[in-house]
């Protein structure tokens, strides 16, 4: 109507949690809502907000509400183009992790530092158009974020190289013996590029890594089964939660991003118009 004033839009969502298998709900749901967001990526993504630790926070499993989607199907530019858009500067997620170093036993929560990458045919960036921006990648997991972690949740292991490999399937023994032998602590399948895309658009990003089995088994025991690594999480469940709700406290409302990508880039990514 003439004269009236538009809309105001609603406050940024700061904070976001992503869940990994296992952790398919966070958010009280008398306390939250669900809203779906368009994006120009293939997929649009369904996102819950409400009130958690003091604050406004984002939550969506990576994976589905019903685990559906494996780890090569995951549409993670839409996932976090979505976030970026609701204002999301933090982003807290969670992986289910088998483990190379005996120093990192299953049950361990570890909070990790490297990464590499050895997925394929990912769709790893939001510059594959007309506009090239190389990422600084050092450091994948935000310096500044995991330090606040850890005083929020001290009983993390601080530290771990994590391997992505493409899943759905589990490793072979001569490949965890190479990954062993190359210095990895962890095996993964969802984390890249998850963190990749997360620092392009200009969001702080850690990874609580949950142990829940020896990479392909050892050799004198059995091998991982989706049904062993499932009841591990549940076993884990009340310790993750525990830690993200005092990460998530924790966060001050200034929390200032790392700028890796110049703004006038990230901003143009989000004013892409959905078809």
């Amino acid at each position: 109507m003439e004269g009236m004033a538009p809309p105001t839009p609603p406050p940024p969502v700061p904070i976001a949690v992503i869940g990994g298998s296992g952790l398919y709900s966070l958010l009280d749901p008398e306390a939250s809502r669900t809203q779906r967001i368009v994006t120009p990526f293939g997929a649009d993504v369904d996102i819950t907000i409400g009130a958690y630790a003091g604050t406004t926070v984002a939550f969506l499993p990576r994976h589905g509400a019903g685990h559906s989607v494996p780890p090569h199907r995951i549409p993670a530019r839409a996932m976090l183009w979505a976030l970026a858009r609701l204002g999301v500067r933090v982003l807290v997620s969670t992986a289910a992790v088998g483990s190379l170093n005996e120093q990192l036993p299953v049950g361990t929560i570890a909070l990790a530092d490297q990464l590499v990458d050895r997925t394929r045919d990912r769709e790893d960036t939001f510059f594959d158009g007309d506009t090239v921006r190389h990422l600084p990648f050092a450091d994948p997991f935000a310096p500044a974020l995991r330090a606040l972690a850890l005083g929020a949740a001290p009983e993390l292991v601080d530290g771990a190289t994590v391997l992505v490999i493409p899943g759905p399937r589990f490793s072979t023994r001569a490949e965890s013996d190479m990954n062993r032998a190359a210095g990895v602590d962890l095996v993964n399948m969802t984390l890249y590029p998850e963190m990749a895309l997360a620092a392009e658009i200009g969001i702080d990003a850690i990874a609580l890594c949950v142990v829940t089995d020896v990479d392909s088994g050892s050799h004198a025991g059995e091998a991982v089964t989706a049904e062993a690594v499932f009841a591990r999480l549940d076993e884990a469940r009340p310790r993750l939660v525990s830690a993200i709700e005092r990460i998530v406290a924790a966060v001050p409302a200034d929390y200032a991003p790392r700028e890796l990508i110049d703004r006038a880039a990230v901003d143009a990514v989000l004013r892409t118009e959905t078809p």
